[in-house]
């Protein structure tokens, strides 16, 4: 019933934040804010100097992230810790591969969710949909993301109730009793033993807070005075930090890069390349029971795991597309290819009469395949209202497609992306278990609550800020705010944007692949040193053990002399 529950608490904190991931260019479109201020928000960081923005209602939702992350902290480390406490050694890699793999089904219904209200306009019930003129395939489309927040909340709400329902504590197994003193060869030995089975369960000592806040911060020196834990967690923090940035502006990058509406990139997140990671999740827990891995096992095959997947990961930098063809930033409309950002350059001889805006964003798509930044500017004499042009101009609405090339090499892409995230996604679950094995049971807790809480600093917030950044630097063309501050980003340099997106997401594990040599010859020596302890504990207990029946053997040739002199009729008394 506990493994129900916290699945279901998995399920939906997971849900919400794939939600918020989902609806990250619709946040953009609807508060007009750069990508590294969505960043902000995502990671729940701080509020920045960002006066000019024409919305300032952004600092709600960025306000529910910081509660959401609150609410979320104490599931997982309390959650596994609960876990590993209660169930039997080899059961727990399996209920914990069961968690993540239920965690991760969560994004399939968040991105699923998102891309079903990205395709309902933002104003729905508010404004006639009649008078609408763009479609969600539009740059300026702004979908309903305010109603999966509502949706995702009520989840979260509901999973709350199983836990009053649940007891404080459940019956302990006796390996976990002896786990809580001996190394994993000494509890197998003291198993082994007949005296080990006299009893099988006791209930947990209630806890004591004043001892516990007395031996905190002992406890936590001893902790971080673990150089295998130390570089765990350097290794993952830094990993963390390139998946959170990865999945954050994934489906964006779809968007852009690919020409894909927001509600097709969020479709094919949840429907494609999430399950591939739950499936992952769970198969690296079935191997791990199924081949009883050890400490050394499980780091190899996350190591190997990861590694096979980052060098398929290098063949998105070949997976490519042109920048799309935008008459003054693209290309000239002379029909030069090349880049400017420079807003002079959208004007030419053609338009230079009808005293165009240069800081519009109106697309139209010229019957020359050439996409104009307004009417205007494609030297249209008239129009009839933003986003709508007569019938009778060689213009239509939008964008113009993105070439057939592009097209064609999306599948592709997305055939990689699976397979490269059912690989790593392989090595998460014997690469968690790994943490909780490498260091003393009585600091498991302690352990998990630190490693969460550092990789959601460290990692959960400032990815999604400087991701963002280093993708604003992409920009061809930004928008204007109402009160004429810069607002969102209109179109980007594509080949600069996959050189950032993909350069930042794999150089920062090739850093963390160096660490983790380290870590192997670590982990190596603390194997040695726990088989060395775990030799002598088998050598005093064999010693003892030799003792114990040299003893019994003694008393009982003493109690047979004994009783034989009894009988002896020499020895009765003569009067």
């Amino acid at each position: 019933m506990f493994l129900a529950a916290l699945s279901f608490a998995y399920f939906s904190k997971a849900l919400s934040g794939s939600y918020m991931k989902s609806t990250i260019t619709q946040l953009e479109r609807r508060f007009d804010i750069p990508s590294y201020l969505i960043g902000v928000i995502d990671g729940s960081f701080e509020i920045g100097c960002e006066q000019e923005s024409s919305v300032s209602m952004w600092i709600y939702v960025f306000l529910g992230n910081v509660l959401r992350g609150i609410g979320e902290t104490p599931v997982q480390p309390l959650g596994i810790s609960y876990i590993d406490d209660y169930a039997r050694s080899e059961n727990a890699a399996l209920y914990i591969s069961c968690v993540q793999t239920i965690s991760i089904i969560g994004p399939v219904f968040g991105y699923l969710l998102g891309s079903l209200c990205a395709k309902i306009y933002v104003d729905i019930g508010y404004v006639d949909m009649e008078t609408i003129t763009i479609t969600p395939g539009d740059a300026r489309w702004v979908g309903a993301w305010w109603l999966g927040y509502l949706i995702a909340g009520a989840i979260t709400l509901m999973s709350a109730i199983p836990f009053w329902f649940l007891p404080k504590s459940l019956p302990m197994p006796v390996d976990k009793q002896l786990d809580a003193n001996c190394t994993p060869e000494q509890t197998q030995f003291i198993k082994d033993s007949p005296s080990a089975m006299e009893h099988k369960f006791r209930p947990e000592e209630p806890a004591n807070f004043h001892q516990m806040a007395k031996e905190f911060v002992p406890t936590l020196k001893s902790l971080l005075g673990s150089p295998v834990y130390i570089i765990y967690l350097c290794v993952t923090i830094i990993q963390f930090n390139s998946l959170i940035g990865m999945v954050t502006y994934k489906p964006k990058y779809i968007e852009q890069h690919y020409g894909q509406s927001a509600s097709k990139a969020n479709f094919l997140m949840g429907m494609i390349n999430i399950p591939a990671v739950a499936l992952g999740m769970f198969s690296g827990g079935v191997v791990m029971k199924k081949f009883k891995l050890g400490i050394m096992g499980a780091a190899k095959f996350a190591f190997g795991t990861s590694l096979l997947g980052y060098f398929l990961s290098l063949f998105f930098f070949t997976m490519g597309c042109d920048n799309a063809k935008v008459a003054g930033i693209t290309m000239s409309y002379t029909g030069v290819e090349g880049l400017s950002y420079q807003q002079p350059s959208l004007f030419s001889e053609c338009n230079s009469g009808c005293l165009c805006s240069g800081s519009d964003w109106d697309p139209v798509c010229g019957e020359n395949g050439i996409t104009y930044v307004s009417p205007c500017l494609a030297g249209c004499t008239s129009s009839s209202g933003a986003g709508s042009q007569p019938s009778n101009l060689t213009a239509s609405l939008g964008h113009c497609p993105i070439r057939d090339s592009c097209d064609r090499m999306f599948p592709y892409f997305l055939f990689l992306s699976v397979i490269t995230s059912f690989i790593i996604s392989l090595g998460g679950t014997p690469g968690f278990v790994l943490l909780i094995r490498c260091i003393k049971p009585e600091l498991k807790s302690l352990a998990l609550g630190v490693h969460t809480l550092a990789t959601r600093t460290l990692a959960g917030i400032p990815a999604p800020i400087y991701f963002g950044a280093f993708i604003d630097t992409t920009c061809l063309k930004w928008g204007n705010t109402k009160c004429g501050g810069r607002g969102a980003c209109r179109i980007y340099n594509t080949s600069a944007y996959r050189v950032v997106y993909l350069g930042l997401t794999l150089g920062l594990r090739t850093v963390s692949f160096f660490l983790c040599i380290l870590g192997f010859a670590l982990l190596r020596r603390h194997v040695k040193q726990e088989e060395k302890m775990a030799q002598t504990y088998w050598n005093v207990e064999m010693e003892a053990e030799s003792l114990r029946k040299e003893e019994s053997n003694n008393y009982i040739h003493c109690d047979q002399f004994v009783r034989a002199l009894d009988c002896n009729p020499d020895r009765e008394t003569r009067l």
